[in-house]
């Protein structure tokens, strides 16, 4: 990455009495702002505009509610259309993410460590109580979930939406198929494993204010639990059945057979003998037994495996190194004067 020029996205819905301060602190490090007005019932767009002489600052304005990922999507697409921006960070409107952190948040990116870099407020446990006890309890619950479904099982606090990606990475994103609503921060890092990007956890503090969140939790964890299972089968069936065959793609398919059929077989016979006032023979029921026990074993080895295939080879020092490439080729073709 030869240029490191910082952009932030900061997606704007009912916001409008914390957006000023939080433009006020965005840091110089940072050459370019863009502030997602997504249809903002406030006016947030407008006040930013009207009070905000910040040069760097640009007012983006979306003529239907898009949701907090589709808001996002739209400022990712302004930010790449700037080559001068190699790191994009995504903070939102409402205060509780400190601008003061961007910088922390680009340095794995600047050193070539990481692809992807989000925000973890679970590595301070005294930081942990200043969270409302709805959102501990949810967090952690479709935490979990989207460790299955992203692959990344390092990380924590997916729902954090303090995050920063370099430019080389994002452009190779189908932005158009990230959700759009509030699932997308753990279906960008669904997407983000696909390609095998790597992404790094950042400890930061929980801040809450006066701010009223406008996720509610207890309506989202079926709609998430659904959509993390569906992620799930897709991520696993492109990383072990499509792209690569390995002993790992083997034990997931043994597993789950003799899991399945050691359940069915146990519980048709001992239904049967039920029904029958018999009593289940214990060769039938050792077999049974076994093919479940065996059968977990084997799920155990899968996971086991797919734990320690995270990935681990940042993408965008490759890209950058291809793009630069392709531009000197481009220069050398020219003909000369």
């Amino acid at each position: 990455m030869t240029e490191h020029g910082i952009a932030v996205v900061i997606p704007c819905y009912k916001c409008r009495s914390q957006i000023l301060d939080v433009l006020a602190r965005v840091g110089k490090e940072v050459r370019r702002i863009y502030v997602i007005d997504d249809c903002c019932p406030e006016g947030t767009g407008k006040l930013v505009q009207d009070r905000v002489n910040d040069p760097r600052v640009r007012v983006l304005f979306n003529a239907q509610n898009l949701g907090v990922g589709g808001a996002v999507m739209r400022g990712y697409r302004a930010a790449l259309e700037e080559k001068e921006n190699a790191i994009i960070v995504k903070i939102d409107g409402d205060g509780q993410m400190d601008p003061a952190l961007l910088s922390r948040f680009a340095a794995p990116l600047r050193r070539g460590l990481a692809d992807y870099t989000k925000g973890n407020r679970f590595y301070n446990p005294d930081q942990i109580y200043c969270m409302p006890k709805i959102r501990i309890f949810g967090n952690v619950v479709l935490s979990f979930l989207s460790k299955f479904s992203t692959g990344y099982w390092q990380t924590f606090d997916f729902t954090n939406g303090y995050t920063a990606i370099a430019r080389e990475v994002l452009r190779r994103l189908d932005m158009d198929k990230i959700d759009k609503r509030y699932f997308f921060e753990s279906d960008m890092l669904f997407r983000l494993n696909i390609i095998r990007a790597v992404v790094t956890d950042i400890p930061m503090s929980a801040r809450y204010g006066d701010e009223k969140s406008n996720l509610n939790i207890a309506q989202c964890v079926g709609r998430f639990f659904f959509k993390h299972c569906v992620n799930t089968a897709k991520r696993i069936f492109y990383n072990y059945f499509l792209r690569d065959l390995s002993l790992a793609s083997l034990e997931l398919l043994l597993g789950l057979l003799l899991s399945i059929w050691g359940c069915l077989f146990g519980g048709f016979t001992w239904i049967n003998a039920l029904a029958n006032n018999a009593t289940t023979p214990a060769g039938t029921a050792i077999l049974a037994g076994t093919m479940i026990i065996v059968g977990l074993q084997l799920l155990l080895g899968f996971f086991a495996y797919d734990m320690a295939n995270v990935p681990s080879h940042p993408l965008h020092v490759l890209y950058a190194d291809e793009a630069q490439t392709d531009q000197d080729t481009d220069q050398h073709s020219q003909p000369q004067a």
